[in-house]
């Protein structure tokens, strides 16, 4: 008898596989994977060296979450297109997977940075940071959108990049220096929705990379004003030439609970 032929009982060819020997009764049972052998006189299940692929096939799409009854299917009319097919679908499907844990893993770095940033910072700084570039959906807003319609339009613009809630996501809102400059300072003009994953930048805000004055407001938006004139002096006082927008982002929403407490994060681009 050659090598390859020689039967294994059921826990020997359980354990060469990993798996606990009552997955292949259960499989046995319910006709998805038989043993070569029946002994006739013990009952005992056995199986041979050539049935390894086989139940290494099955256990790798069990992996990848096909349900018993689509591998009964396959396993019916198996064939090289069959299974490329089946593992077509599942191979996007761990991809849309793991573009997801990326997101998420992301968000909490991102949420950890905050964190950092928290038990590190001194609310009277006024400092320059260098920044990435990052890629931004925006939504364009005035002074008379309402609250409910900018949810709406953040909603909707979420809903076209497939984002399942909202923490997959980072938002904010704009206002252009322009604006700071001339005294506006409630003339935001866009919210921006930082996506973590993006395939193409064409319509996106691009916020350039370089250097960035960046402080911190504690506190209800009404003392807003006061920061950016600090912020404006500052700028003057060292020679720095703000461009673009501001951008501001809450970063300790999720640990507080009176609004007296929020903080809230601006950067602007400094050339110069």
């Amino acid at each position: 008898m050659k090598e390859n032929d020689k039967l294994l009982t059921i826990g020997q060819f359980a354990a060469m596989h990993g798996i606990n020997k009552k997955t292949l009764m259960w499989y046995d049972e319910i006709g998805l994977f038989r043993p070569a052998v029946i002994h006739p006189g013990n009952g005992y299940r056995c199986y041979n060296y050539h049935q390894s692929p086989v139940l290494e096939t099955i256990l790798l799409l069990r992996e990848l979450d096909v349900s018993i009854s689509e591998i009964q299917e396959f396993m019916k009319n198996r064939s090289a297109a069959a299974l490329k097919e089946l593992l077509d679908e599942k191979t996007a499907e761990l991809d849309r997977s793991i573009l997801h844990l990326k997101a998420v893993r992301k968000t909490l770095c991102s949420h950890r940075r905050n964190m950092e940033t928290l038990l590190t910072m001194d609310l009277s700084e006024i400092s320059i940071i260098e920044r990435e570039e990052r890629c931004l959906v925006t939504v364009e807003i005035d002074r008379d959108t309402s609250f409910e319609k900018e949810v709406e339009m953040i909603t909707a613009e979420t809903a076209k990049y497939q984002l399942g809630r909202l923490h997959d996501a980072s938002y904010g809102s704009m206002i252009s220096v322009d604006s700071l400059i001339n005294g506006n300072f409630d003339d935001y003009s866009r919210l921006f929705i930082e996506i973590p994953f993006v395939t193409q930048k064409t319509g996106l805000h691009i916020q350039p990379g370089g250097k960035y004055l960046r402080a911190f407001h504690k506190g209800d938006w009404a003392g807003l004003p006061a920061r950016y004139r600090a912020v404006l002096d500052y700028a003057a006082e060292h020679g720095l030439k703000l461009t673009g927008y501001s951008y501001e982002k809450g970063i300790n929403e999720i640990v507080i609970d009176r609004i007296e407490d929020y903080i809230v994060q601006i950067e602007i681009p400094v050339s110069g």
